[in-house]
C-alpha cells in the first residue's frame, strides 16, 4: 500500500481538520474477489461496527476528500489519514482481488453525514514497549460517535475479540465496542 512519509505533525494538522467539516458522503473500500467476475466485495457489515479492510474515503460537503487507511509511517501496523482521494492510497480499485468501492452514506450507522465535526481525536497506542501508534481516529457529531481503526476480528467468524494495530480498518459506531475493543482515550 503507498504510503508517503507522514510525520506526526502532519497527521495531527490533518486529523484536526476534519473538526467543523461536514461530511456528505462515505465510501468503504473491502477486499473484493468475490462472484463470477471477482468484483463483488467482502463482508463488511456487522451491525455495531463494519470492516472496510482497505480503508474507507470520507468526503466533505467542500469538496475535500480524506482517504483513512493502515500504514506504516509510524510502526507496523497504524491507521493514517490523508488530506487526499482513496486513488492516491490504494491501487487496483474495481479490479478482480483488488478492494471495491462500496458507497455506505445512507447506511443507518451514518449520524455524523450532514452536520458539522464537533471533534475528531487521534487514539493514540501507548507503552514502552512500542513506539507511539495511531490506532484510531475518532470522529465526534453532536448525535453521533464512530470510530476508524486500524484493526480487526481475532477471528473469523467474529466472536467479540478484537486485535489492534493490524493491516486491516474498522470502523466502529458504540462506545460500549470501543471500550470492549480496548481503544485508548484521546
Amino acid at each position: 500500500m503507498p504510503s508517503p512519509n507522514l510525520t506526526a505533525a502532519e497527521y495531527e494538522a490533518t486529523v484536526e481538520g476534519l473538526r467543523g467539516t461536514r461530511l456528505a458522503e462515505v465510501r468503504y473500500y473491502p477486499l473484493g474477489g468475490y462472484g463470477d467476475d471477482g468484483t463483488e466485495a467482502e463482508e463488511w457489515d456487522f451491525g455495531a461496527w463494519h470492516q472496510p479492510t482497505m480503508g474507507l474515503e470520507l468526503l466533505a460537503e467542500n469538496g475535500t476528500r480524506y482517504s483513512a487507511v493502515w500504514g506504516s509511517n509510524f510502526d507496523y501496523y497504524g491507521l493514517e489519514v490523508f488530506p487526499e482521494p482513496m486513488p492516491s492510497q490504494l491501487t487496483m480499485i474495481g479490479q478482480w482481488g483488488g478492494a471495491q468501492e462500496v458507497v455506505v452514506t445512507g447506511h443507518p450507522c451514518s449520524g455524523l453525514i450532514g452536520v458539522p465535526l464537533v471533534g475528531a481525536d487521534i487514539l493514540w497506542s501507548e507503552g514502552a514497549d512500542r513506539p507511539r501508534l495511531p490506532l484510531a481516529v475518532r470522529l465526534r457529531a453532536p448525535a453521533a460517535t464512530a470510530w476508524i481503526v486500524a484493526g480487526a476480528p481475532a477471528q473469523y467468524p467474529p466472536e467479540g475479540k478484537f486485535y489492534l494495530g493490524t493491516d486491516d480498518v474498522m470502523a466502529v459506531f458504540t462506545h460500549e465496542l470501543a471500550e470492549k475493543i480496548a481503544l485508548p482515550s484521546a
